[in-house]
Formats: structure tokens, sequence, C-alpha cells
């Protein structure tokens, strides 16, 4: 058995005892969200769980529901930052419900991890519920949705089930009937104006005490097209002298036509997202809801709606808004604003908060899971610096990642009397079994030509000593903007200031948040993959982005994730 066994068991187990047998390629997915190392060898690990999975499923349920309270006691133990649900039993559901008018941010990962991560306690499910029913006003992004996915599992997060809001706008309507023939909804014919001025003086408007019959001809004629867009609405009746007005008879369906993402022109009657989400709550089975505390509104008015068809409304927590330092304040809608002023060049660019930027620069997820449940669960707001995600950061890629040469801003350095010589170091100075680098020097009429860093040049001071890391030791003889030359001095080991440099190279950038860095990189980095991350010794973490090839030179193009 491997290092991984017992995750492997773990996973099987709840697996089984959910949905009476354990399947193979479910308990993957949860594994390699708690281990994602172990996808590097990927094929002996489906052989592992295909084995293990086989066992679970032939062991008897009881000795399987013993291991199982143990291994809910041990985890409960590990997440004590999380709160406990009350009255959680064996069937919670949770939920995630992001409109997808624009990618993730860290705001909307705290909502998929914490939901997630909560389900799994209980051993119950998590869904991702995608609210996309205003065609308009917050319009869908077709990418969005795949952003999200993406960064569900990138985030160590595989949703039990994904539902479509825009693609169940029957279902809404068979509710929105139903409450008008309750006579708890009525078709208002006010202009917006106009039904303020009876909200604001908690008045009922004159269409409130219509017949159900009437309502129902009404409805079926906005259904089939009769009126046009912002003519008539459907309210949900409150209660017309609550001390709040947001609550007061508030809009369940209106017209709005517009093409959508998914369902193109098909529809123009479309449900608030307080109407849905009240509706698929319900019908999903979800029993309890974390969320922004922004939403305490939308709870006050949807329990009208659980109160007319006599639903419990599940337990809710709230949790106030994340601010990021760097950033300051954000919503979705002001940043897609600033993307399409060109103050951004997209949803990735690498100064903003979301996920897919994040995920571009290097970010793991599992730094970004560590940082979110440190957070817990807590009304007030938060100011998170992406400092203590780059912390998280640093210690998990520290011993991951291969170590490479980059000079920025690169200036000639010409020393005299250095031999040639061949140079090998490792990839990782901690794991010399992943292999060395090797360069080998040369030099032409008795002076060899290497290139340096601008910002290690202007630490220089002429009559000084440096060391070229891993080769020798030099004195400084001439500054100027153009070169710096020096004498060889041999391979001294004395204490003095290490500076890295270049002979071969290939050219390289490094797109980082406030500034794009020019410079080369060593011939060993044509080695590294598409997506991998890597460490630019003495500059920081970066992941390589792309290669562009011009006038027949490559161009490594790296994007930077943090010291």
């Amino acid at each position: 058995m491997s290092e991984y066994y017992e995750v492997i068991r773990k996973h099987a187990v709840r697996n089984r005892l959910k949905y009476g047998r354990a399947d193979s390629k479910a308990v993957l997915g949860k594994v390699i969200s708690e281990v994602p190392e172990a996808r590097d060898n990927i094929k002996p690990l489906i052989k592992e769980i295909r084995y293990v999975v086989e066992g679970v499923n032939e062991t008897p349920m009881k000795i399987l529901k013993h291991y199982a309270s143990e291994s809910r006691k041990e985890k409960k133990s590990r997440l004590k930052g999380l709160p406990e649900l009350p009255g959680a039993g064996n069937n919670v559901v949770m939920r995630f419900a992001p409109n997808p008018n624009g990618p993730a941010t860290l705001g909307s990962a705290r909502g998929i991890i914490v939901n997630s991560t909560l389900a799994d306690r209980y051993n119950g499910e998590f869904i991702l519920r995608f609210d996309d029913t205003d065609p308009k006003t917050k319009k869908p992004i077709a990418e969005a949705y795949g952003w999200y996915l993406d960064d569900c599992e990138w985030l160590g997060v595989y949703p039990d089930k994904i539902i479509y809001a825009s693609e169940k706008l029957n279902l809404y309507y068979e509710y929105g009937e139903r409450l008008i023939g309750l006579g708890k909804a009525y078709m208002c014919f006010c202009r917006r104006g106009e039904f303020k001025r009876y909200k604001d003086n908690k008045k009922e408007c004159p269409h409130r005490d219509k017949s159900v019959k009437e309502n129902l001809k009404q409805w079926y004629g906005m259904l089939e097209g009769d009126y046009g867009e912002g003519e008539c609405v459907l309210r949900i009746k409150t209660d017309m002298k609550h001390r709040d007005p947001a609550i007061r008879d508030w809009v369940a369906f209106r017209i709005v036509k517009g093409e959508h993402p998914l369902v193109g022109n098909r529809f123009i009657i479309w449900p608030t997202l307080d109407f849905e989400s009240a509706i698929e709550d319900h019908v999903s089975g979800v029993t309890h809801i974390i969320r922004g505390k922004d939403l305490i509104d939308s709870e006050r008015r949807q329990k009208y709606i659980y109160e007319y068809f006599s639903w419990e409304y599940p337990p809710t927590m709230h949790w106030g808004r994340i601010k990021v330092e760097e950033f300051g304040k954000f919503s979705t809608s002001k940043l897609r604003k600033a993307i399409e002023e060109g103050e951004y060049c997209d949803w990735s660019d690498p100064r903003l908060p979301t996920i897919i930027a994040l995920r571009r620069r290097g970010i793991s997820g599992e730094a970004i899971r560590k940082v979110i449940l440190d957070l817990g669960v807590g009304e007030n707001d938060i100011s998170l610096s992406l400092k203590s995600i780059y912390s998280e950061n640093r210690k998990i890629l520290d011993s991951r990642v291969d170590r490479y040469f980059f000079v920025a801003d690169p200036v000639e350095l010409r020393v005299k009397g250095a031999p040639e010589m061949d140079v090998g170091i490792p990839l990782h100075p901690g794991f010399p079994e992943r292999g060395v680098r090797e360069f080998h020097l040369e030099r032409d009429d008795g002076e060899m030509t290497l290139f340096v860093s601008r910002e290690d040049v202007d630490e220089l001071e002429e009559g000084g000593e440096v060391r070229l890391k891993e080769a020798f030791n030099i004195e400084i003889k001439e500054i100027n903007d153009r070169e710096v030359k020096a004498d060889y001095l041999g391979e001294k080991n004395l204490d003095v200031p290490i500076i890295h440099w270049l002979q071969d190279y290939m050219e390289a950038l490094v797109i980082k948040p406030e500034e794009t860095v020019s410079g080369f990189c060593e011939p060993s980095c044509v080695n590294i993959k598409i997506g991998a991350v890597v460490q630019f010794e003495r500059f920081g973490f970066v992941k390589l982005d792309s290669r562009e090839t011009a006038s027949g030179e490559m161009k490594h193009v790296f994007y930077f994730a943090h010291p």
C-alpha cells in the first residue's frame, strides 16, 4: 500500500455509506482534492483506489459505520475554526450559488470552500448552483460557468451536483402559479415610481385585491408575451406596513428580454434571485445556508414563500465582506466595467483579486483553502492581505518546485582570467535526486562574457568582491552603464555577496501585478511545462504561461506569484 492508503480508504468508506456502494471515480476526485501531489503518479493511484474500493464494498456496513464515526471525530478536531451546523443529521446539503456574470473572487472562494468543507464534515452533499436568471442587468458570461468549475477543482472541491437555474424556469413558473392560486401573489401593472409611492406610504397597490381568476389570466398573458418589458410584474404579498420597505410586496417575476448564454431567447419571463433561490433551496433539499450578510433581507423576503407553502426555512448563518488590503472593496460589476474601459486587460489580469488571476500567477488552491478556513465564519467584515496567501503558498511550493536562474534587466559582465569550466547546479538543493542543470562556461581571447541583473550591478562597488553562484569569485574593476569589468579570483569560499549570472540564455518576460520585467532565463527552462510553477532564485516564484517564437527566437512568458 502507498502513503495515500488511509486517505483512499477514508473516502471509499464515506462514499459507500452515502450511496450504498463506493465508486472509484468519485473516490479519486476526493483523494486528489485532499492530497494534490498524488496526481503525480496517477496510474498506480487509480489501481490502488480500485483495489481499496473493491475491499470496502465487500466489508459489512456495521464495521464501516464505526470507522466513519472515528474519522469524523478526527476531522472535526482539525476544523475548529468552522461552526457546528445546528441540528445537523445524516442528510446535510450545503450549496454555493454564484451569478456567473464574472469569475470567482476570493469572496466566492470562501463560499465554495466553507460550504463544501462543512458538507464533507457531515458526509453530506455540496451543490454548486448557478443563479443565472438575470439576462440583462447581471448578464451571465458564457465562459464563467467553466471558470467556476475549473476553480472548484483547483480549490480541491468536487461538487456532488451542479444546477443551472436558467434551465429550470418552468419549475419556477409552476410555483409562481401555485402562489397565485393560494391568493399570495398578484399581477401588478404599476409603473416603478408609482408603486414606490404606495410602498413608501405603506399603502396597498390597487391591483393587489384582484381575484385569483383575473390574476391567473394576466399571468398566462404575461407568459404568452402579451405584455412589454416593464409593463407588469408578479408580486409576492407580504406586509405593506412592514418597517423595512424592501420587504413590502417584493417582485417574484418580471419581463426581461435579452440573449442568455445557455437558453438563448427561449424565455422572457424571469424570476428574481430571491424567488428562484427560495424555491431551489427547498426543491434541492438544502439543509443549511451560509452566505453574506448583505443577503439578510433576502432571507426575510423568502420566508414569506416558505410560510405560504408550509415549508421550514433552513438554519442560516452570515458572514461579512472580505476586503483585500492591496485592492480595497470590489464587486464583479465594477471589475467588469473597469475591464470594458481598458483599466485591466481581462479577468486574469494579475492585478485583480479573481481566482482565475491568482491561479494564472501560480498561487496554489491549497494556500487559498488554508487562509479561507482560518478566517472562519463571522458577521464582521474582514480585511485580508495577499501577503497571508503568499506566506502559505511559499510554504507549500518551497519543497515542490524546481529552481532556475533568471537575470532581470541584463548587464554584460566581462571577467578576465576565468578558465572554461562545467558547472552543475541542482534543480533543488534539498532534493539532489531531481537532477542538475548543466552550464558550460566558455571564454574568448582570455575573457569570459556573462550577464548579471541590473539590480545586482547597482549594489556593486569598484574594488569589491562577489561570488558568482556555484562558479567562482571575482573582483570588480570597473562599472559603467553598458558593462561591468572584473578579474577572476578563483573558487574562494569567503563571506562575500552572491549574485546570479548567465552566459547562454533564452529571452523571458515576467508579468508582475505592478510591472513587466524583461530578462534572460537559463536554457534549461525549455524543459519547463506550460502551467508549471518554478522558483527563480533570489527573484521569486513564477508560473510559465506561454512560449512565444519570433524571428526564430523563443521567448518564455512567466506570471509572477510572489517573492
